[in-house]
């Protein structure tokens, strides 16, 4: 991506900083509209950083390199801690970078994370499950695949929060994405695929304590 990536920030003055990725037509304004109050209510000592991503960027693969490129890797020299998260495709979108980038993000935040394309899910499903699933080449080159690589066997220690809406059109997958974690890292609440569930969810996150550990 040529152009530079709108971002919004809120700023504490601490030494972690969490970048969030945006769900499909979602903007940063709703991340400081939803999110940014409740950790400044707490006085966390977090910073955030909403990125936007559009749709284009997404599917023509440039949103993920941007974001590594113009985001992630200039904070790794200013933060001592760097969290990665998202919203539906945000969290997605967070998974796949994560996969292609082993190491840069110190956690992740994953809330209602979208499971992917059914030409994805279908195949594993068809193969007999993740654990069953040997990736081709050719699904490699995809990084939503990549993504399920890496939930084959995530890092133990790897600090994470995943959890979604009980009647979420698409639990069944986040479900699916949230077993490959501990059970101490998931969380489920009532409601869909709407703000007041993923409200609620980023209300867990924050009271876990997993950004100021």
């Amino acid at each position: 991506m040529s152009q530079p990536l709108r971002s919004l920030h809120q700023t504490s003055g601490g030494d972690t900083l969490l970048v969030l990725l945006p769900g499909a037509y979602m903007t940063p304004e709703h991340y400081a509209e939803h999110c940014f109050p409740t950790v400044a209510a707490r006085r966390l000592a977090v910073d955030l950083q909403a990125i936007d991503l559009g749709v284009d960027a997404v599917t023509s693969g440039e949103a993920i390199p941007a974001v590594v490129d113009q985001i992630l890797r200039p904070a790794r020299a200013r933060y001592a801690r760097l969290w990665l998260g998202g919203i539906s495709l945000g969290g997605l979108l967070a998974l796949c970078l994560n996969a292609d980038h082993p190491g840069l993000a110190d956690g992740l935040c994953l809330i209602a994370p979208y499971p992917g394309s059914r030409l994805t899910t279908n195949a594993i499903a068809r193969a007999g499950g993740l654990d069953a699933w040997t990736p081709t080449a050719a699904e490699l080159a995809d990084p939503e695949f990549r993504a399920y690589r890496w939930l084959k066997a995530p890092p133990a220690d790897l600090p994470v929060f995943v959890g979604h809406g009980r009647e979420d059109r698409f639990a069944p997958g986040m479900q699916a994405i949230a077993d490959r974690f501990p059970p101490a890292a998931r969380q489920v609440v009532a409601g869909g695929h709407d703000w007041p569930a993923w409200g609620r969810l980023w209300e867990h996150f924050l009271d876990r304590s997993l950004l100021t550990a």
